[in-house]
């Protein structure tokens, strides 16, 4: 299993540590590569997120910090939801 995080124009590296430990986390039981990207915007409070994975799995997702979804724990929580559908 090897999990790669990308982050960029998302907050400190505090807060990016966090997340990245809250993404590794949540894909901990997963076999395969994975790939997390998340793209902050510095035109407005949304963020990008793409999940990649093995088999051409791919899902994406915006981030809306006015509804909490910055937040660490909140991040690892969606990667866990968009991949525990995977086939």
């Amino acid at each position: 299993m090897a999990i790669t995080v990308e982050l960029q124009n998302t907050g400190g590296l505090a807060q990016r540590a966090e997340v990245k430990a809250f993404i590794e986390h949540a894909l901990s039981d997963k076999p395969g590569a994975w790939l997390v990207s998340i793209l902050g915007s510095q035109q407005n409070d949304d963020w990008e997120l793409t999940v990649e994975g093995p088999n051409g799995f791919a899902r994406s997702y915006t981030l809306n910090g006015a509804a909490g979804e910055h937040q660490p724990l909140k991040i690892g929580q969606l990667v866990r939801q968009l991949t525990a559908r995977r086939a």
